[in-house]
């Protein structure tokens, strides 16, 4: 392949010195490519290609048992100066970065293949879009980039001969826990990964490039790079609302962006697209709006759960061309997880490679499952039934409504909406989520997540929650913000909602706030909907439901401030004085009432 860009080269070069690869390829995305690589990776049982007829370009994964999700601990943020970090990051100096990581990457990809992976977050050549180059030692790496990015020549040809890239180098090394970085260098424009194999650490266009590094650029270069589902909502008139959503894990984010709708809703003509499940690029546009993409061209699912009832269009979705990682491999080369649709299997290879049957225990009589709790699946979102047409548009779509959400049994109600963004900003920096049994930690136990961004924005989060203020200052029609709950429940622990599709309802409240035609009623917290303006057609909810999904309590939203406050306490001088006056605003209205 021929190229021009001479520090690129010199990149590669002085990368390929380091971990001594035997040769180096470049990467040029053609389907001839693909099946090279694939017949590779089947040789070597670094993939395994699954049942053609009942799964057509499909393969099975697995990673090491100690390399099954992202290692937070081992991912640092490395500037000159601590505080550019900020208290919720792990920080190292990027002298002591380099170093550490240099001696893991040395001779690391000795008797192996360096590839070299241009591409595209974003269409190629959008105002919106980053490029990277990827350096990696794992075909699993390439197959799955084809997947999640726009990769190879037409990369290239953008680039140019100077264009600006983020420079990514990878390698699995020997894959031991003990030698394990996720290093990223924001004044650098660089990310280096060693000694993982698992796709939340090693596609280093997805956490590593879209979140960490992209929100520091955004912040240099003033626009938004957010955690969030990207979904458009089209009414019965043919008006399509677009929503960006932030939810920490465990809240539903992908189900909520390939929503059914339910038939009561149907009836009356609503449709919905998917723009993305988990990554939103926005940025005001001349219009005075703020427009989102989704720079992803693929889907990086959590498997676990996902079945025809949770998610449909996910199981449409991932009939053909996926890559599965880390479920059970049947008899028939098919591959079955906890929660998928079908009998359980009465026998096959498990996550780890072992022979697995129903009910088998370890030496602690805990359950063995199948697939990993973590376990992915990795799938073109172009497959996905309520693709949007516009995935590709440079422009994006316009972004009326801002959702955050978490996971709350008793103190926040089914929806609200902030009185301005403003006060959005503050209801997005204090969001949470409760533990639950399946999660590490104490069941109950409430963890802040603010903008679902606390693992991914790669700076000072005071200085982030300052930049989300100044955005709002910049727009001239800036989005409504709302705060949803799906999970609440009563005095025994039941569920006050059922979820799933029926969060369409919510949806439209939201959408119909945003065109000015729903009712509300305003409290402490902000606007909740009046009892009539959510449309409950077809749904039966319990008698006394719906008044306990709205209500709010006073004293338990007392003792939430007091968290809010003593959450805010670790930013010091740099929490922005505008939050600090949005709990005393919030302190003050509920003395009134």
């Amino acid at each position: 392949m021929k190229f021009t860009h001479m520090k690129l080269h010199e990149w590669v070069k002085k990368m390929a010195e380091m971990c001594r690869p035997d040769r180096i390829v470049w990467i040029d995305g053609s389907e001839e490519e693909k099946a090279r690589l694939e017949k590779e990776a089947f040789a070597t049982d670094e993939l395994i290609q699954l049942n053609q007829k009942k799964m057509p370009g499909s393969v099975f994964h697995r990673t090491a048992a100690n390399d099954v999700a992202r290692t937070e601990h081992l991912t640092y943020i490395c500037t000159s100066h601590k505080a550019d970090a900020g208290p919720t990051n792990n920080w190292l100096p990027p002298k002591t970065g380099y170093a550490k990581a240099k001696a893991i990457f040395k001779n690391a990809m000795k008797g192996r293949t360096m590839y070299v992976i241009p591409f595209s977050m974003g269409p190629v050549g959008s105002p919106f879009s980053k490029i990277g180059v990827e350096l990696t030692d794992s075909i699993y790496v390439v197959l799955n980039m084809r997947i999640m990015t726009t990769i190879g020549a037409p990369v290239l040809k953008i680039l140019g001969g100077d264009g600006e890239f983020t420079k990514c180098l990878h390698s699995k090394a020997d894959l031991d826990i003990n030698r394990r970085l996720i290093l990223h260098f924001p004044e650098d424009n660089t990310i280096w990964s060693v000694g993982s194999g698992y796709g939340g650490n090693v596609l280093l266009g997805k956490k590593c490039l879209s979140l960490r590094i992209a929100s520091y650029l955004g912040y240099q270069e003033g626009w938004m790079a957010e955690h969030m589902l990207i979904m458009g909502v089209e009414k019965p008139n043919g008006h399509v609302v677009y929503i960006a959503a932030a939810f920490p894990s465990a809240c539903g984010k992908t189900n909520l962006a390939m929503l059914v709708p339910p038939k009561g809703l149907a009836k009356k003509g609503y449709k919905i697209w998917t723009v993305g499940d988990d990554i939103a690029w926005m940025r005001i546009d001349t219009d005075g709006g703020l427009w989102a993409i989704n720079p992803e061209t693929g889907f990086f699912g959590v498997a676990p759960g996902t079945n025809s009832k949770t998610n449909p269009n996910a199981v449409a979705t991932i009939k053909s061309n996926t890559i599965f990682t880390n479920v059970l491999l049947k008899p028939d080369k098919t591959v079955w997880w906890e929660g998928a649709d079908g009998p359980v299997p009465s026998r096959g290879i498990d996550w780890r490679g072992r022979p697995w049957k129903p009910g088998l225990t370890d030496e602690n009589g805990e359950v063995i499952k199948a697939a990993h709790p973590n376990s992915r699946f990795t799938a073109p979102i172009m497959q996905c039934p309520t693709a949007s047409f516009r995935l590709k548009h440079h422009h994006g779509v316009p972004i009326s409504a801002i959702i955050f959400g978490g996971r709350r049994a008793h103190v926040a109600p089914l929806v609200y909406e902030s009185f301005n963004w403003q006060h959005g900003v503050y209801v997005g920096a204090t969001m949470a989520s409760e533990r639950t049994a399946a999660q590490y930690g104490a069941e109950g136990e409430v963890r802040r997540d603010p903008m679902a961004m606390l693992p991914f924005c790669g700076y000072n989060m005071g200085d982030y929650f300052r930049h989300w203020l100044r955005m709002g200052k910049n727009m001239q029609t800036p989005p409504k913000i709302f705060n949803v709950n799906w999970f609440r429940t009563d005095s025994e622990g039941r569920f006050l909602w059922p979820g799933y599709g029926e969060n369409l309802r919510v949806l439209e409240w939201i959408a119909d706030r945003c065109e000015k035609t729903a009712e509300a009623i305003k409290t402490p917290i902000g606007y909740t909907p009046t009892p009539r303006s959510l449309d409950l057609t077809g749904l039966k909810l319990p008698a006394g439901n719906l008044d306990k999904l709205l209500s709010i309590d006073k004293e338990a939203w007392e003792k939430e401030m007091d968290q809010h406050e003593e959450f805010f306490k670790q930013f010091g001088k740099t929490l922005p004085t505008e939050l600090k006056q949005e709990l005393s605003n919030q302190r003050s209205r509920f003395k009134k009432v």
